[in-house]
């Protein structure tokens, strides 16, 4: 589930098909496990500071193509900001 700063971004047909071409260059795998992969991740994440930023959003670089899996241990290993917050399977922010 997107956060609300960044809803109208993953709904854009740019990130559509960049996302789309991003999987295919990838062949569908996890590139951490090999596994099929779902989820193009944003190795720096995206802000409502940098949401409107291309070499954030759009920059193959700045991508990971990953399973559930490693998706969700990425956004759990992650360190929330606060102790009284955590992050889900999504990678929200959540009340511990």
């Amino acid at each position: 589930m997107a956060r609300e700063f960044s809803k109208k971004f993953y709904e854009s047909q740019a990130w559509i098909r960049c996302r789309n071409a991003y999987r295919q260059s990838k062949f569908g795998l996890c590139e951490q496990c090999g596994q099929p992969g779902v989820e193009v991740h944003h190795k720096i994440w995206l802000t409502p500071d940098n949401i409107n930023n291309p070499d954030i959003t759009l920059n193959w670089d700045n991508l990971i193509l990953l399973c559930r899996k490693c998706h969700a241990e990425i956004h759990m290993t992650t360190p929330a900001t606060r102790s009284d917050v955590m992050f889900d399977d999504h990678g929200n922010l959540i009340k511990r």
